[in-house]
């Protein structure tokens, strides 16, 4: 099974995302990619696999008024959820369901295309880096970040899953974190015809909130809830326990604090 077919956004599964997984796991990084993207005031940007969109937004206000954002995503639950959320102040977002390998946008209508943590979910993801290079202008600028390992919070996470639940769950679970390595990262940007191809390692301190009640909800918030909905209290008692164990070391008093990696690619169209 493909990663894009374990990975699928279902029923409450959007709004938990939001709610939960966003402000203490994606927002920190966020903030620190569009940085990294150098947006500039009245440029046009592309979020490819915005979600709910959270670098949508922030792109919103770095590019103002007098720029353009669309965010574009698969899943039609992130896309109602991205809809609904207030609109910053900035430029005005427009939300498309839309696949990364055929985004149905005009050739050259982008000055930046932007990715976090998209590509490891893209059935072909050299085919949706030529899309992404095809909506670009010439000159125009591509950032996109994925995982450099699966974490230690989720890889502690994933074990207790396949350990008390099953080994499809852990796999499930631990599916967005299955990324091309920096040289594959690389050679697919150059195939599909980027040029100036950087790979950097970002290093963040993420902060989880109290672990006995943060699993239960990131769970809920992925799609492996269905498997956590047919457990019984002892089951998810012992997945927090096994979990907390192995975090212990990461304790700050209200939560856990780790470091996390990621590898950032920009490149350019010429």
């Amino acid at each position: 099974m493909s990663t894009s077919a374990q990975w699928r956004f279902v029923g409450n599964v959007p709004e938990n995302y939001e709610r939960r997984l966003v402000p203490s796991i994606f927002a920190p990084w966020a903030a620190e990619f569009v940085e990294l993207a150098a947006l500039r005031p009245g440029e046009r940007v592309l979020d490819v696999a915005c979600g709910t969109g959270v670098v949508a937004r922030i792109a919103a206000q770095r590019v103002g008024p007098g720029g353009r954002v669309v965010g574009v995503d698969l899943n039609p639950g992130m896309i109602d959820v991205a809809g609904s959320l207030p609109t910053p102040v900035g430029a005005p977002i427009e939300w498309l369901e839309r696949s990364a390998v055929n985004l149905l946008l005009p050739d050259a209508s982008f000055d930046v295309v932007l990715c976090q943590q998209g590509l490891q979910f893209f059935p072909d993801k050299l085919v949706a880096l030529w899309e992404m290079r095809r909506v670009l202008v010439h000159g125009g600028r591509l950032a996109l970040s994925v995982w450099n390992s699966t974490g230690l919070y989720n890889a502690a996470l994933g074990e207790a899953l396949a350990r008390f639940v099953g080994n499809e769950a852990g796999t499930k679970f631990c599916a967005s974190r299955q990324v091309p390595a920096k040289e594959d990262l690389q050679r697919l940007a150059t195939e599909a015809g980027f040029c100036d191809v950087e790979v950097r390692v970002n290093r963040l301190d993420i902060h989880l909130p109290r672990l006995i009640g943060f699993i239960l909800d990131h769970l809920a918030a992925t799609p492996v809830a269905p498997f956590i909905a047919a457990t019984g209290p002892e089951v998810r008692k012992q997945i927090g326990a096994s979990v907390m164990k192995q975090m212990q070391r990461y304790a700050d008093g209200d939560g856990v604090t780790y470091p996390e990696e990621t590898h950032v690619m920009t490149a350019q169209v010429r």
